[in-house]
């Protein structure tokens, strides 16, 4: 089967978190606001990861690059609704829907092994710590984001194959802010049985596959702790964890909330607003989670402000004594 000519012509009508008119600007408002909230948090992670050289070091280089992983995936869901409710329009053409349902997948599946993979390393750190720094070199933490990137990729690009065999005749109205895989699917008027089961497969192996990884890795980090007979080497051991563990379970919260809010009800708008806490407000809260409670992260942003600040003045004294 082949997308049919209306689908090709006029593409999609993303319906959005609400059709009330009045109320466009105040999602917008909120909605933008959120937006860069999480892309100057995010991005103010990276530069102080990249900015200070203590921070060289795998636990802070799997959240740079979480926080990069987090920008596109808010950039790829929220950017085009924004553009949309500011010209007052909800289509998106048809390689567009395509192409964002892809980027979804593949950054909420980054997501998902980029924690697993940090779980990895604080299991690491914590249980083996004196070969701690021979196993976890650059090249092995290189390799382990590299192989996170592939995976997802592959993974979407099946999904997203499958989708362009799907034909789409007259309803073209996604009830979501962007283009939902199961959204998008339950629009085909043809057989969508191999799409379904590739869903089920995929949310069973991306979700429940890493979530197994989490949870083994923190069973063994808690044996661990409980080893350790100091109270104070306790709590090092575990604050190391805790900004890791909120995320974690922030992500599968959210996720859980998405999942069942399109299981358990008849309402596809209620779907789209659980999809606004794990498309925009977790991404968002992630920097304050590892910023907030992180001596090291404070302390390289704030060397880096006041580097800023330096420089600044040197600049503007250059320019008025040149």
């Amino acid at each position: 089967m082949v997308p049919g000519n209306d689908t090709q012509n006029s593409g999609f009508l993303l319906q959005g978190l609400s059709v009330e008119p009045e109320l466009q600007p105040f999602i917008f408002g909120i909605f933008l606001s959120m937006y860069l909230i999480t892309l100057f948090g995010n991005l103010l992670i990276i530069l102080a990861v990249i900015s200070d050289s203590r921070l060289h070091t795998p636990m802070y280089f799997f959240i740079s690059n979480l926080s990069f992983v987090d920008i596109c995936f808010t950039t790829t869901t929220i950017l085009k609704m924004l553009i949309n409710i500011q010209i007052q329009s909800k289509v998106i053409s048809y390689g567009g829907c395509i192409a964002q349902m892809y980027f979804y997948m593949q950054f909420a599946a980054l997501d998902d092994f980029l924690l697993t993979v940090m779980a990895y390393d604080r299991f690491l750190a914590i249980c083996h710590p004196l070969h701690y720094t021979a196993i976890m070199n650059p090249r092995l933490c290189g390799l382990l984001v590299l192989l996170c990137w592939i995976i997802s990729a592959l993974f979407s690009l099946l999904e997203s194959l499958l989708v362009l065999q799907l034909s789409f005749c007259t309803d073209l109205e996604i009830p979501h802010f962007f283009c939902e895989i199961k959204q998008v699917v339950l629009l085909a008027c043809c057989d969508t049985f191999l799409n379904d089961v590739f869903m089920y497969f995929t949310s069973v192996l991306l979700g429940g596959g890493p979530l197994a990884g989490i949870l083994y890795s923190y069973s063994k980090i808690l044996f661990s702790i409980h080893r350790i007979s100091s109270p104070q080497g306790k709590y090092k051991a575990f604050s190391t964890c805790v900004s890791h563990l909120s995320v974690v379970f922030l992500y599968y919260c959210s996720s859980l909330g998405v999942y069942l809010s399109s299981t358990g009800t008849h309402s596809s708008h209620s779907s789209a607003t659980a999809s606004v806490m794990y498309t925009v407000v977790t991404p968002m809260l992630n920097p304050f989670i590892y910023s907030l409670r992180n001596k090291d992260i404070k302390s390289a942003l704030k060397r880096f402000f006041q580097m800023a600040v330096i420089k600044r003045k040197i600049v503007l004294d250059l320019k008025n004594h040149p």
